[in-house]
């Protein structure tokens, strides 16, 4: 299996356009969005720290990524005051077929069962990223909830 690309290798600053799904049926709401990503832990993860807005309000995130050739256990920590609530999630590494950077959370939802989200680094080039994100249903059904495309900052 080929290794999975090491985020660090995005270290920089990055501007691009964030577009955030409420729900399937409902067309993406678009906002300018930024990112820093840095090398930290002496190498052993990457940070990728993120802002966008909703409705006119700004929201931050912040991802903790794990070096890992081989996808495992608690690959991310993720907190975002939109979709976490400005709680941690922990998410698994899986294997992606395109080989990129994924993993997969759950989260609880009143009076229902637990529903997944699943978060890919897609490195598409030394100047472009995307962050994707998708919300997994419990029968399986998955539903795009965040694409934010990336380029390099070069001011």
């Amino acid at each position: 299996m080929s290794k999975r690309p090491r985020p660090a290798v995005l270290a920089g600053r990055w501007t691009g356009v964030n577009c955030l799904w409420m729900s399937p049926d409902d067309p993406p709401r678009e906002s300018p969005t930024g990112a820093v990503v840095a090398a930290a832990a002496d190498g052993a993860c990457a940070t990728l720290e993120y802002t966008w807005a909703e409705g006119g309000r700004p929201h931050a995130g912040l991802m903790v990524l794990r070096h890992a050739d081989e996808p495992g256990v608690q690959d991310v920590a993720w907190i975002d005051t939109f979709h976490t609530g400005g709680r941690f999630m922990l998410l698994d590494g899986e294997s992606d077929a395109r080989h990129r950077y994924a993993a997969m959370g759950r989260y609880s939802v009143p009076q229902g069962p637990d529903w997944g989200w699943r978060i890919v680094l897609d490195v598409e080039g030394p100047d472009r990223f995307a962050l994707l994100m998708y919300n997994v249903a419990p029968d399986g059904q998955v539903y795009p909830a965040v694409e934010a495309r990336y380029a390099r900052d070069t001011n």
